[in-house]
Order: C-alpha cells, then structure tokens, then sequence
C-alpha cells in the first residue's frame, strides 16, 4: 500500500467529503480508541446522580450499559454480524443496544463521508434492516453524534427520516442532561447553535434524561421541571414519559404519583408514554412496565395507546410553521385531552 493509499485529510463542515479513505480496519481502530465510552462514564456513582433505591440504580445503569455495549459493537463489527449480536441482548434491553449502535453507524458514517448520501450509509442501511424495528430509537441514538462531533443538526436532520428524524435532536437533549446535567438541569442552559422547534426536540430529550438523573423520584423530577421556564415544562413532561414507558423502574403506585404531579401536563405525560408503547409494539417486544405505565399514564393498554399513536400519525401535513412531528404529537395529546387522562 502506497502512503497515499494509507493516509486521509478531512475537509469541514463533516457534511462534506472525505479526500482519502483510509482502510476500514484502521478507521475502526482509530475510533474506537478516541471515542469509546467507559463504562465507568455511565455509572450512578460517577455522574453523581440522586436514587432512593438500590434497585433502580442497578436497573437504569443496566439500560446505559446496554447502550453502551450496542455503540462498541457498531464501531467493531459489520453487519450481518451486528445484527446478530445485537439480537442476543435480553428483549427488553436489545431497543437500548440498537440506540448504541446507531450512534456508532452515525459516527462511522461522518468519519468516512458516507453521510453526504442517504443512500448507501451505515445507519441507512441499518435502518433498511435489523434497525427498522426499532426506528423509533434509532433515530434517538443517532443524535448523540451531535453532541460527540462537530456536527450540524441541519445536516443531520437532511439525512433523516422526515418525521422520526426529530428524534435524533431528543437524543442530544438525553445526552447533555445526562453527561452535562449541572449545565443543562441545573442552569437550564441550551446549545447555542439549536434554533426553533429544534430547542423543543432537545426539551423532550432533557425530560427524558431527569429520569435517571433524578434517579426515577418523582417529587425531584417535578421539583426539577417546575423550576423550568412555563414554556418548557410540556416538552420536558413529554420526555419523562417516554423514560417512564420504555426504561421503566418503578411501581404502579410510584407511576400514579407521576401523573399526578404532572397536574396540566398530564396529556404531555401521557403522549411520551404512548411513543413508548408504540416503540415497544413496533419491536414486536411487550414488556410489562410499558404495559405498567400506559394503564397509569394513559388510561388504556399499551396496545391501544401505541395504536393511537399510529393513527395520529397518518395524512400529517406538510411541514410548516410546527414541523409534522409536533402535529403528530399534538394530535396524540389532544386525545388524552380528550379522555382526561383517567386510569
């Protein structure tokens, strides 16, 4: 191999291409040395989060460890070997290995250019396969990219699908309340370069992640959000039911609370519950906290509230002054509006 053969440069923005390619062997090698997560990084302990109960520390530190086992397979093995080790995580935890591995495909994607096309990428191709089933998270494990490299959300969003795409922007607002929460929780603060419904898409993301930093409390998770500005708080309430939903961890009784302490935001609540059911649904994988938390959050069977979910999102309108995406999640809101959110 000549050493032109074996060397790259790289032109920014990361939207561009790569001038040289460099085997993929060392462009794995190279990435999984510079941008691996420790397991350590994720821990309770280290993150400093607050948790009343032992067994919900071990719970939510599993689910982190399930993403980031998913992320290092993705930047190790090439499908149809990916697919196949993703598949042998637990049921319940393989939507939290496929989040991971979308992270690493997004990641080795831009690293090699490969995200200038829709067509023919990683994730792309991913998302054409194994990854369908689980589109819903997928989506939310490729924004974490945004948080890891100097990427754009425009040029992210383009290479997304029109209406899940804004998922990814959910899972840089989890990224940054979980590894940055004295910034994003505490002082509230929001990546400079997110503008419009952008900023909304990251508010959802950030109530999901108060899940685990408040380590599942109820009365802290809404001590958190009240301390928020009013505009914030429903997409903030959103977030947390979807953490409710699809991580789960606590009982019926704990769940009811959280309903309550949502007071006006109950249909917010309950629209973040129901994108889980219809996540889990999707994944062909019931589990029995979302089960747990559709009864509590939405008055109804996951089955039904992920069936609500679907019907609220056909014939959306194009994109105008709200985005589909929060066309379809103010239809679903609207339903529970509706119902009054009752158990």
């Amino acid at each position: 191999m000549s050493k032109k053969e074996s060397t790259t440069s790289l032109r920014w923005p990361l939207d561009q291409t790569w001038v040289e390619t460099p085997p993929p062997s060392l462009i794995r090698r190279t990435v999984r040395k510079l941008l691996a997560i420790s397991p350590r990084e994720t821990s309770f302990a280290r993150r400093k989060f607050r948790c009343d109960s032992e067994e919900v520390r071990l719970r939510l530190e599993g689910v982190a460890g399930c993403f980031v086992r998913g992320y290092h397979l993705a930047l190790e093995t090439d499908p149809p070997d990916l697919d196949v080790r993703l598949a042998r995580e637990e049921p319940e935890s393989q939507g939290f290995a496929f989040e991971g591995a979308a992270l690493g495909l997004t990641v080795l994607d831009v690293l090699t250019g490969w995200l200038t096309g829709r067509r023919g990428g990683r994730l792309h191709r991913f998302l054409q396969g194994a990854g369908d089933a689980h589109a819903y998270i997928v989506h939310v494990g490729a924004g974490w990219a945004l948080a890891r490299l100097p990427l754009s959300p425009a040029s992210l969003l383009r290479r997304l699908d029109p209406l899940l795409g804004w998922l990814a922007l959910d899972g840089y607002g989890f990224h940054e309340g979980f590894f940055h929460w004295p910034q994003s929780v505490e002082r509230q603060e929001v990546p400079a370069r997110l503008s419009g419904y952008e900023r909304r898409a990251f508010d959802q993301g950030l109530g999901r992640s108060l899940w685990f930093v408040e380590g599942t409390g109820v009365a802290r998770i809404a001590r958190r959000i009240a301390a928020f500005p009013a505009e914030r708080r429903p997409d903030l309430w959103s977030g947390v039911g979807l953490a409710c939903g699809y991580a789960g961890g606590r009982d019926r009784s704990a769940v009811m609370e959280l309903r309550l302490a949502s007071g006006e935001h109950a249909p917010e609540l309950a629209q973040g519950a129901a994108f889980a059911a219809e996540a889990r649904e999707r994944a062909g994988i019931p589990v029995a906290h979302t089960e747990l938390a559709s009864q509590a959050l939405c008055g109804m069977s996951a089955e039904r509230a992920a069936a609500i979910t679907r019907e609220a999102g056909q014939d959306l309108p194009p994109d105008g002054e709200a985005p589909a995406f929060e066309v379809w999640r103010r239809r679903i809101q609207a339903r529970f509006q509706k119902r009054g959110t009752r158990s």
